[in-house]
Order: structure tokens, then sequence, then C-alpha cells
């Protein structure tokens, strides 16, 4: 039961994508945990392939729309890339397990990722619920860059991705917003892209043979979330984002909020 609740799940992840752009990513792991009982550290390896395989045919329909700009993804995606695959080769592996022991209880690697994974779900939902002023539609060809703010975000997103597994739509968009100064519509293709690449590149840092994927499983799931992404695209020209994001914000804060209590407090 649990399982056909997660593949209907998924479809709701790849909506998430196709409608907004971001947000839908940062539910595959809470779905792998627990709907399908998934290890957490594994199953943000699971959600790199899962967000960067659906990111990716989600961006086809940017791709043929000219939403677009390959050179801000390109600077943007470059030291995200790098950051991302260097988390997955080389600090996720290093944190210890346990992490620490407080009072005589030992904070696993597991719980350590989970909570922060749910303090991240709390950022996103701020920035999918507070009202944002709408950017102007700036021509697109008089894009400027701040390249140090850009590289460093791009860098940092990259971390992030590579720890919690999430592809950082809520923070990618934003970013190419009000650094790039990108319009809205090219600022969600071209974040669907950088995660698509970033995604896919940092799962290949797990393919190091300590893990058995079960690539029967991710390509399922990654199948009907790619639906989803799909139907998502169709709805976005039909439903607003500004009435969808903050009912979607509101369901991330009550997720991040569980996982925290769960992980906590009646662990």
């Amino acid at each position: 039961m649990l399982e056909i609740i997660g593949y209907i799940a998924a479809i709701g992840m790849g909506l998430s994508l196709g409608l907004i752009g971001g947000g839908g990513s940062i539910l595959t792991v809470p779905i792998l945990v627990y709907l399908f009982h998934i290890d957490p550290v594994l199953a943000t390896a699971y959600s790199l392939f899962i967000v960067g395989a659906t990111s990716l045919f989600g961006s086809f329909s940017h791709i043929k729309l000219g939403n677009i700009h390959w050179r801000t993804a390109f600077v943007f995606g470059v030291p995200s890339i790098i950051s991302v695959f260097l988390t997955r080769m080389y600090l996720v592996p290093a944190i210890p397990n346990p992490i620490f022991t407080v009072a005589g209880h030992e904070v696993s690697k597991a719980t350590g990722l989970l909570v922060l994974f749910a303090v991240i779900m709390l950022a996103a939902s701020y920035s999918m619920i507070r009202k944002q002023k709408k950017a102007a539609e700036a021509d697109i060809d008089e894009v400027k860059y701040n390249y140090p703010l850009i590289l460093s975000e791009g860098a940092i997103v990259g971390v992030v991705t590579g720890l919690v597994g999430a592809g950082g739509g809520f923070l990618i968009i934003p970013a190419l917003v009000l650094l790039a100064k990108l319009p809205m519509k090219k600022a969600v293709g071209t974040s669907l892209m950088i995660i698509a690449a970033k995604s896919l590149i940092g799962f290949m840092g797990d393919l190091r043979g300590d893990d058995v994927i079960d690539w029967k499983f991710m390509l399922i799931f990654t199948a009907i979330a790619v639906v989803g992404i799909f139907t998502g695209s169709y709805l976005s020209s039909k439903i607003s984002n500004d009435k969808l994001k903050p009912v979607f914000g509101w369901f991330v804060l009550v997720m991040g909020i569980y996982i925290l209590l769960k992980e906590t407090v009646f662990k």
C-alpha cells in the first residue's frame, strides 16, 4: 500500500517540477525513505538520479520554446557540477557514523542527513510561501552577471545538492532572477537544465561499488515522475504559478516539521 502511495507521490513530484520549475525534487528523499523504506544515505543518491533524469526530460520543452539561456547555465552550472560531484565522491563518505553523541545518544549519519534535509525544506517552504516581487522582463541579450556572487551561489547549491539529494531549484531560480537578471520563464527553463546536469553528474560520484543500486526501481520511479513533469509542463500554461507556489510551500513546511520531529523528538 505504501509503495502505491509512493508511486502516486512520484507523479506529484514531477508535477511540481513541471509547474513551478522546482520544489518537487525536495520531496523525493522523504518519499524514498518513508514510503519505500530506503536507507536515507542511499536515498540521497537515488534522488540525484531521479531528479536529474526527470529534469532533463522536463527541459526538452523549454529548449523548443527557447527558454534556456545557455551562457547562464554554463556560468552557474560549472561550479555547481564540480562541487556536487566532489561532495558525493569525498564529503558524504567522509562523514562519520555516528556523527556525534549527545547525552549518551548517538546521532547517526542517516539521522544527521535527514535533519539537515528537514532544515533545507523549511528554508524552501519560506521561499515559496512569501510573496515575491515580479521581476522585470529585461532584454535577454542584455544580461549582466555578478560573477563572484553567481559562481559562489552555484558552488553552494552544488554542496547542498550533494549532501541531501535535492535539485535546489528553490535556490537556483531566485539566484538566476536576482543575480543573472533572467526573466522568470527563462529562469525556470535554465534551472531545469542546471538541475539535470549537476544531479546526474553528482550521482556518478556514488558509482563506486559501495552500494547496490536498484536500477529497475529507479527507472520505474523516474518514468512515473517524467509523466508528472510532462503533465505539469502542459498545465503550467493554464494554472498560475503565483497561486500554486504558496500551497506547495505550506505542504513542504508541514513535511519538514514532520521529518524534524520524527528524527529528533519521536525517534
